[in-house]
């Protein structure tokens, strides 16, 4: 007799344990979301879950975006 495991039809939270928030962008550097997001993620119908889930993938480049850093101070000097 096999068992049959019991699932719940929702859509997992996309947060990969590295919980800290960009100072500009406000968002979580690991998995992207608001910090509004991840406080409603447990409240959010599985609608608003699939909402944000479908807007991540385009949040990553606000973050992978260059600001200078040491790269723009060397080339100031030639």
């Amino acid at each position: 007799m096999s068992k049959e495991v019991w699932k719940r039809d929702e859509v997992q939270s996309p947060c990969v344990n590295i919980c800290v928030i960009h100072p500009d962008a406000r968002l979580c550097t690991g998995c992207y979301r608001s910090i509004e997001e991840i406080t409603a993620w447990s409240k959010m119908t599985p609608q608003e879950r699939r909402d944000v889930m479908d807007a991540l993938p385009d949040r990553a480049s606000q973050l992978k975006k260059r600001r200078g850093g040491r790269a723009a101070k060397i080339g100031r000097g030639s």
